[in-house]
């Protein structure tokens, strides 16, 4: 276990939920995008309108207040969308070359309303944020810059809505339990269900306003221990 990891699990007791929940009273679902799950066929997957459907109907149907899962996933639900393929030039597309694309999910992805609310789970600093709009991204983005027993960490939230950026600048303090942000719709979430995507980056290793969400399997020995589980702040899963 990483230094990282040791402290995040230590200090368990000193993070805020992200979200509002209510481990008493509030439902949480395991939602599974690997192959396994044979209902995510190229139908639903292709048009974000029926993508939304289906999650919806299986909170409603489950009477979760949120869907939730993902960390270390590895994922079909990428293989509709250009923006997750390696085959990044015309002329790989084109010639069909065989690479491979990023399937990997490196966070957990909370699934709910739009506008739901985003808290910050420890004091921290808005370090970057950004509107990553090509579909399929991020959308809007925030990371904040956290410091704790003497180290430091980062942690990403993507999919917010753009209100969610516009009144923020870099170097903001944020105290835990500050509410920061909030879930977007489609149009300004990167065109994905409402959902919230959480992830606990230990080296930012230079970027600004994103970083990886989701990487080559191959990578997966780069990018899992530079990028902790983040149930470690969320300590949500014990509650599916």
């Amino acid at each position: 276990m990483s230094d990282l990891q040791s402290i995040l699990k230590a200090n368990k007791a000193a993070f805020e939920r992200i979200v509002p929940f209510d481990p008493v009273t509030d439902k949480l679902l395991p939602l599974d995008f690997t192959k396994t799950n044979s209902e995510l066929t190229d139908e639903v997957l292709a048009e974000v309108r029926v993508f939304s459907g289906y999650i919806n109907d299986k909170l409603n149907s489950s009477n979760a207040r949120y869907g939730i899962g993902g960390y270390a996933e590895q994922r079909i639900v990428y293989r509709m969308n250009p923006i997750f393929s390696s085959s990044s030039t015309a002329l790989e597309r084109e010639s069909a070359i065989e690479t491979e694309s990023r399937t990997l999910h490196l966070g957990i992805d909370i699934w709910g309303k739009p506008n739901t609310a985003v808290i910050a789970p420890s004091d921290g600093i808005v370090h970057s944020f950004a509107f990553n709009n090509r579909p399929g991204d991020y959308g809007a983005t925030i990371i904040l810059s956290h410091r704790l027993q003497g180290v430091s960490f980062f942690t990403l939230y993507g999919h917010l809505s753009l209100n969610s950026i516009k009144n923020i600048q870099e170097g903001d303090r944020l105290s835990r339990g500050d509410i920061f942000a909030e879930f977007g719709i489609p149009a300004e979430n990167g065109h994905w269900p409402p959902h919230l995507h959480f992830q606990v980056i230990k080296d930012i290793e230079g970027w600004s306003g994103d970083y990886p969400g989701v990487c080559k399997y191959s990578e997966r020995e780069a990018y899992l221990p530079n990028c902790p589980d983040p149930d470690l702040i969320l300590q949500m899963n014990q509650y599916v």
